[in-house]
């Protein structure tokens, strides 16, 4: 397909070390749309080789407003559904950019590999020398390795490697939505992960009406009074948890956001530097970026200090392991037990709903009401919300908070940029056949 993407899906067999590429049709994104739309029907049709698929939105990477996420597709080995997990910061427009819009993994390597995909190209590369390390020492052994520091990385440690439950497949330095086990899905393959870089190009069928839409929708967006707030501690707040703003103050650095999306949703904590400090620390590893506003309550709720909860969650993130299941379940209030415990913990994260999408993401709308009244009319919107977002690669958290990201100016830009005629009836299709 000409518009909205890179018109490739990769099919990578590891038992085989073959890498296939196979057309992204027209008639594939009509049926389709796009995200999870496609990952499902991409799934369902390796489903013999219980494939792993990436996919991107159909918008990501576009001037649509926080249109920057990709997803992760595949059968979680800890509920054995088929799940989908949000990818998030910049590393699912990258993913688009590197050159291709569907990944699809299947079999199993001898030894550890990686995946490195950039500009087009795929190589399936030896994971000897980063085997073994953490999530962090990985992806700055790759980075020195390729000469990039923004080279984007979705990495297993200890955890996925050794076959952890709550294993999580991490995004560059940091812990994911990841609530499936799906770094034990990767270790079990001797998948070590995936390396990404491009400089792609996304070409739009027509591109003044496109952007023209999408800035009044941003504008539209602008008016809500929300947007005065940032990160995480306000998101918790919102949620009717008080005094978590004051609980971080003390290292709380700064708030960023994840891809044109118009809320900070990520807060930086410095741990082992002065959190006012405006230039660059001189020091390599300063603090923690927090994305997982449960996992960081968990962990006050524990008792720790917010310094403490800020070295614990770079300590999972470290280790490649759900910092929520590790608060939650390891029974450990301090730090030091904390850490000693990954190896250990055991229970059950309960997945909401259908158990489709990921409770990293709140189960109930953030700053606004959305006009929804019951827990079933509640549950049932943010099961659609959670869909329609990762069909058309939309920051899945802010699509819980923004009331003028619609289903109907979604399918309106995807229908411009594309050329295509995407309709309300082919997306209500979609999300029927993802729900299953």
């Amino acid at each position: 397909m000409e518009y909205l993407s890179t018109d490739k899906i990769l099919v990578i067999d590891l038992n085989t070390a073959e890498v296939e590429e196979e057309e992204l049709s027209e008639a594939l994104v009509e049926e389709h749309i796009g995200g999870i739309g496609m990952t499902t029907y991409l799934y369902d049709k390796y489903k013999e080789d219980d494939p792993i698929v990436i996919g991107t939105g159909l918008l990501a990477g576009t001037t649509y407003p926080a249109s920057g996420s990709a997803q992760i597709t595949a059968k979680s080995p800890v509920t054995g559904k088929v799940c989908h997990c949000p990818v998030i910061y910049k590393l699912g427009v990258e993913i688009k950019y590197s050159g291709f819009d569907y990944i699809v993994v299947k079999g199993r390597s001898e030894s550890p590999v990686y995946l490195w995909i950039h500009d087009g190209v795929a190589d399936i590369s030896d994971a000897a020398d980063i085997w073994g390390k953490d999530v962090w020492e990985s992806t700055d052994v790759l980075r020195k390795f390729v000469g990039d520091d923004l080279l984007q990385t979705m990495m297993i440690g200890p955890a996925g490697e050794n076959g952890s439950d709550y294993a999580q497949v991490c995004f560059n330095h940091w812990t994911s939505p990841d609530r499936f086990g799906f770094g034990k899905l990767f270790g079990a393959r001797n998948l070590k992960g995936f390396a990404f870089r491009g400089m792609g190009l996304i070409e739009v069928a027509e591109p003044e009406d496109y952007v023209e839409q999408s800035l009044e929708i941003l504008k539209a967006i602008k008016e809500n009074s929300f947007l005065e707030k940032k990160g995480v501690a306000q998101i918790l707040e919102a949620l009717g948890q008080d005094g978590v703003a004051e609980w971080m103050e003390s290292v709380t650095h700064r708030h960023s956001a994840d891809y044109f999306t118009p809320y900070a949703t990520n807060t930086a904590l410095f741990l082992d530097e002065d959190p006012g400090l405006l230039e660059e620390s001189k020091k390599d590893e300063p603090g923690v970026l927090v994305s997982d506003i449960y996992a960081l309550l968990g962990f006050k709720n524990l008792g720790l200090s917010a310094v403490d909860a800020g070295r614990a969650l770079k300590a999972c993130a470290k280790y490649g392991i759900d910092p929520f299941a590790v608060a939650k379940l390891s029974g450990k209030t301090t730090l030091e037990e904390i850490k000693a415990s990954f190896d250990s913990i055991s229970g059950e994260i309960v997945i909401p709903g259908r158990g489709l999408f990921t409770p990293w993401c709140p189960t109930a709308p953030v700053f606004n009401d959305f006009g929804l009244s019951g827990e079933d009319e509640i549950m049932a919107w943010w099961e659609r919300r959670q869909a329609v977002s990762m069909i058309f690669g939309i920051q899945p958290l802010f699509a819980l908070m923004c009331p003028e990201l619609t289903e109907e100016n979604m399918l309106e830009l995807a229908s411009l940029g594309t050329g295509l005629e995407l309709t309300q009836e082919t997306l209500d299709k979609v999300i029927d056949n993802i729900s299953g």
